[in-house]
């Protein structure tokens, strides 16, 4: 043993060179992370694509449907990283689930979803947009889904990377806009429909932030701000409760049995009273229990808005893979009859298969690429806790079932943001009403600098504005781009 290595100076010298090289490995897990995560999923797409070589191989035009699965797998993949986050960032914001277990639920509800309650439901984004029959030949109108499926994926994920939640149907819609303008002319495309989803960008997040703000100011009134919080919890909970799972069997009802059988708004809503009624009976005596030894606090209500959150977000995750999951494969269904058949005119029908290779592809961005946008709309945006979270949930099944029976089309991705935005926005105008009520602080808040009343804004501004320039800008910029790709696949093509 040489005399230096027992000495003090040496073992400090020898520990700064460790935690060099842990540095390092650090660095390199950082960068290496995403390169996985892209190889993951660049596997995801090839497997997608040899499936679609091994079950049509021997038919004629394979190699467009190999394609166009691939295509089909991104999208999927992109579905997963942006659209799933608004179902799950607010019960992650919230602390009611972790990262971990909010991709669990999410892939398994989103799957069962699409498999199981996923149905004929592409025949606005396959056939309303556009006239198939104003396309003239089979080619053409599989070159414009395809353009439009590249453009609609490409868009999402460009959004997802610079971290904006945007509307996946918007996406596919602009898409086969782009498409069919750039193959026909404008006068392919059907613009009252088209009016209609404009008017959504508006409607879907006022709607949205409008009923989880009222839902706040409920809770805010009737339990937060009462001496005896805990007895009106009591009172008010399982009412809430109730009124959740009579919106979300409203909402099942209409995008899930309605697939089935044709069934009326009011037979949903009847639907809907029923279950609401039980489960409100129920969880009375449940409540209670639950909220027996609790302290007379604000932290005490978080307890009692865990669960139904947790449910909720999972409700939302099945009834988004049942409808958009479905949507956004809508190109691919159109592109597999059509090489198949011939038929681009009839109504498509979206194979096994297909919805197969949404729920998973969904399951692996999700898993891959979510946890980014996860983040964002459940803390960056305003900060949430149960009861908040609770109202953007509450909000985006009660939303869906208002819109539907006015017949407004909506965005469930432009409603739940949109939900967020109208929790922190009330959060500050009740926060002003009640330093106002009180006369306190008022000559110091205005002595703060415009940057300090800036900062102390329960909505991040910054976010703002980027997630509504995204919303307003998905479909034209997913139109241009999808003319700009069906001209190159065309000059391809010949």
């Amino acid at each position: 043993m040489s005399d230096t290595e027992g000495d003090p100076r040496h073992l400090e010298t020898l520990d700064r060179d460790l935690a060099r090289f842990s540095n390092v490995e650090l660095a390199a897990l950082y960068v290496s992370r995403p390169m996985v995560s892209t190889g993951i999923a660049l596997i995801f797409v090839v497997m997608a694509g040899l499936a679609a070589a091994l079950f049509f191989g021997q038919a004629n035009n394979s190699v467009i449907v190999v394609v166009a699965a691939c295509l089909g797998a991104y999208m999927a993949l992109n579905i997963g990283a942006n659209d799933v986050a608004n179902n799950m960032g607010p019960a992650v914001g919230a602390n009611a689930l972790t990262m971990g277990g909010a991709i669990a639920i999410a892939v398994v509800f989103e799957s069962a979803g699409a498999l199981l309650a996923g149905g004929d439901v592409v025949s606005t984004v396959a056939k309303g947009i556009i006239a198939p029959e104003s396309m003239g030949t089979a080619n053409a109108f599989i070159w414009a889904m395809m353009a439009a499926l590249l453009s609609a994926a490409l868009w999402i994920n460009l959004a997802t990377w610079i971290g904006a939640p945007v509307s996946t149907t918007h996406s596919v819609v602009g898409g086969v806009m782009g498409s069919g303008i750039a193959a026909v002319g404008f006068a392919a495309v059907n613009w009252p429909t088209m009016s209609k989803i404009a008017a959504s960008w508006v409607i879907s997040p006022v709607l949205g932030g409008a009923v989880a703000a009222l839902f706040l100011a409920l809770i805010k009134s009737r339990i937060i701000y009462r001496e005896d919080k805990i007895a009106a919890a009591r009172v008010w909970v399982p009412v809430l409760v109730g009124v959740m799972a009579g919106s979300f069997a409203s909402y099942l009802a209409l995008k899930g049995l309605n697939k089935v059988i044709k069934i009326e708004i009011y037979t949903t809503l009847l639907i809907g009273l029923g279950i609401g009624l039980v489960t409100w009976a129920v969880m009375i005596p449940l409540i209670r229990r639950q909220s027996e030894g609790l302290e007379n606090r604000n932290k005490s209500l978080k307890v009692l808005f865990g669960i139904p959150l947790i449910v909720s977000a999972a409700l939302l995750s099945f009834a988004h893979g049942a409808n958009d999951v479905a949507n956004a494969v809508g190109p691919l269904a159109a592109i597999v009859q059509a090489s198949g058949t011939g038929n681009f005119t009839e109504a498509v029908s979206i194979p096994t298969w297909v919805m197969v290779m949404g729920a998973f592809g969904i399951s692996f961005g999700l898993f891959l690429f979510g946890p980014k946008l996860i983040r964002l709309v459940g803390g960056q945006i305003t900060k949430l806790n149960p009861m908040r979270a609770y109202c953007v949930a509450l909000s985006a099944a009660i939303t869906v079932i208002v819109a539907s029976w006015l017949g407004l089309p909506v965005s469930s991705t432009h409603i739940a943001v949109g939900g967020v935005f109208g929790v922190g926005f009330f959060r500050e105008w009740d926060a002003e009403r009640r330093i106002r009520k009180a006369k306190v602080a008022m000559p110091d808040r205005a002595r703060f600098a415009p940057e300090e009343r800036r900062r102390r804004k329960l909505v991040r501004r910054s976010h703002f504005m980027t997630v509504i320039a995204a919303w307003v800008i998905t479909v034209p910029a997913a139109a241009t781009l999808s003319a700009v790709i069906f001209f190159g696949i065309q000059s391809v093509a010949g």
